[in-house]
């Protein structure tokens, strides 16, 4: 069956709200939920939802079931997606590049406006996870570049890596290696790419692994920076497993998690001898930075 994009636009406040609802609903089934600015700087937001094996008025009635039978006073517009269409860069024209403390990330048709300083990345909108647009990954950017300005790390993971953004942040500021990891051969195919891209090709290894379950990962422990960007209750199973690896007062940011998801997930950690020592926070999502107590 087709997948459909079903595309609702409203104000800020309200497309926020929306987008809030229709992530919550389609988590578990793992349907992407993005909010544009349509177009850059115009205060006009569309939320775009990815409804798989669907089709067009299915996907429509799914979305109303969310948001009530007034669906917000909207009219959602749904697009029967061709096979094999990148659905992430359907919306690449109206994607504007984000700044994010030292870190510049920008596409292909933004290089143009790269600042003469600090650290331009550039991540194209692909089939992956993490060009910087969303709030978590803002956050973790943010995170790292606070981080950054006190710290050193010699053995930096990052989990989850979508695109390979943070890994590649990472890798350039540090010049260190840096071990990236997914779940999903198609991002970190894509991860490998941008690595090469952004020319950290000979610092950055990208692997395919199921949370922490692969023999490199444990080749490589301990870590003494730790980065996950994933969901909330995945977060709170690595919490274990992630803290066997640690070295002693290494520091973990987490983020994909909402606020109201924060003390749910810091008590997992904490249990696990890590406490919170910073947070980040924009539009409703959180970025949290944690250190190992344990010597």
């Amino acid at each position: 069956m087709p997948t459909v994009q079903v595309r609702l636009t409203a104000g800020f406040e309200e497309a926020r709200r929306i987008a809030d609802l229709l992530e919550d609903a389609f988590e578990l089934e793992g349907f992407p939920v993005t909010l544009e600015e349509t177009p850059a700087y115009s205060n006009v937001w569309t939320v775009f939802a990815l409804v798989l094996d669907s089709e067009q008025g299915e996907a429509i009635e799914r979305v109303i079931d969310v948001l009530g039978a007034d669906a917000f006073g909207l009219e959602p517009q749904a697009t029967v997606l061709d096979e094999g269409t990148n659905w992430i860069a359907l919306s690449e024209e109206i994607r504007h590049p984000v700044q994010a403390g030292r870190f510049f990330v920008h596409g292909s048709h933004d290089r143009i406006r790269r600042p003469p300083t600090g650290q331009s990345i550039e991540i194209d909108a692909e089939l992956a996870f993490g060009t910087g647009h969303h709030a978590t990954t803002w956050a973790c950017l943010a995170a790292l570049d606070r981080l950054f300005k006190k710290d050193r790390y010699a053995r930096p993971l990052d989990l989850g890596t979508g695109t390979g953004l943070l890994a590649i942040a990472i890798a350039r500021v540090l010049r260190v290696k840096v071990l990236a990891t997914d779940i999903d051969p198609v991002a970190v195919t894509i991860a490998r790419g941008n690595v090469r891209l952004n020319g950290v090709g000979g610092l950055v290894e990208c692997l395919v692994a199921d949370g922490m379950r692969a023999r490199r990962l444990m080749e490589q422990a301990p870590y003494d920076l730790v980065v996950a960007n994933i969901l909330a209750r995945p977060l709170m199973r690595l919490a274990a497993p992630v803290a066997r690896t640690l070295a002693p007062r290494a520091t973990v940011v987490l983020s994909g998690l909402r606020n109201s998801d924060a003390p749910k997930v810091l008590a997992a950690w904490r249990m696990q001898g890590l406490h919170l020592d910073d947070a980040i926070e924009r539009d409703d999502w959180m970025a949290l930075i944690l250190r190992n107590s344990r010597a």
